[in-house]
């Protein structure tokens, strides 16, 4: 960021955990805060959940966000430190994201539309596993997949609940989207599969009053599912700052050696 430390505006923000809520506080009385639409940059105190969050409300705003982390993992965040936080933040390399949106379509004709940062994810609803028909671009590639579920992830998601699910770790700057299955029963070989981030992935729910399925695009759940469209919102970027040396690249990378 080519900006003078000294008249940077921060906005400081931080989620409900009392070390995130005390850290504000002395970061506010020291360096000063302004509103977030006032900002120049946003420093979110919380873990990678607050992280995405934090993203989320500010998705119009288009502010660089800094987070700190005061949470657990912290896999989005910087490390905590007081000291020298204007000249951190000047100093920054920039991840910019591009989120899903996701468009589902209820039982009873419903569509309800979400952006999600990390994963779009199709999960069952009940013990009973969940039977989806998958297309890409309009072409069904998939006749039928019986698995908890399913789903799209972003390369910035693709170290989160893809991985989790054995999904490929994916770089920032590749323009590609993981599609995953979620514990897959039949075909019991079908590990998922790297698409282009212009395709556009479509879901069919099978047997939908049978098998009920839940959508979910980060935070916004929808319940009750019949069809899912999965696309990327290129024209909507999201920019995170991390600590000179401790890029987001590297951390993916970083992630990709790790037993």
């Amino acid at each position: 960021m080519s900006i003078d430390p000294s008249s940077l505006r921060i906005a400081f923000c931080a989620s409900d955990r009392p070390e995130a809520l005390l850290a504000r506080e002395r970061l506010a009385e020291r360096y000063g805060s302004v509103t977030e639409a006032q900002a120049d940059v946003i420093v979110a105190l919380g873990g990678d959940g607050f992280m995405l969050e934090t993203l989320h409300t500010n998705l119009m705003r288009k502010i660089p966000v800094y987070g700190m982390n005061q949470g657990s993992v912290g896999f989005l965040m910087n490390d905590y430190d007081e000291e020298g936080l204007p000249e951190r933040i000047a100093a920054a390399g920039r991840a910019v994201i591009h989120p899903l949106q996701m468009d589902a379509v209820t039982g009873t004709g419903e569509t309800h539309t979400g952006l999600a940062i990390n994963e779009v994810s199709l999960l069952r609803q009940t013990r009973q596993s969940a039977k989806l028909r998958i297309s890409v671009d309009g072409k069904v590639r998939l006749e039928e997949l019986a698995c908890d579920g399913c789903m799209v992830a972003t390369p910035a998601g693709s170290t989160a609940y893809n991985l989790s699910a054995h999904g490929p770790i994916i770089p920032l700057d590749a323009r590609m989207l993981a599609l995953t299955p979620i514990s897959a029963f039949r075909p019991r070989r079908w590990r998922g599969a790297l698409l282009s981030h212009r395709a556009r992935v479509e879901f069919e729910v099978l047997e939908a009053d049978k098998r009920p399925v839940s959508a979910v695009a980060d935070g916004l759940e929808i319940r009750q599912v019949v069809k899912v469209a999965v696309k990327e919102r290129r024209d909507v970027g999201l920019t995170m700052l991390f600590d000179a040396g401790r890029s987001f690249e590297e951390r993916v990378l970083a992630e990709q050696f790790t037993g």
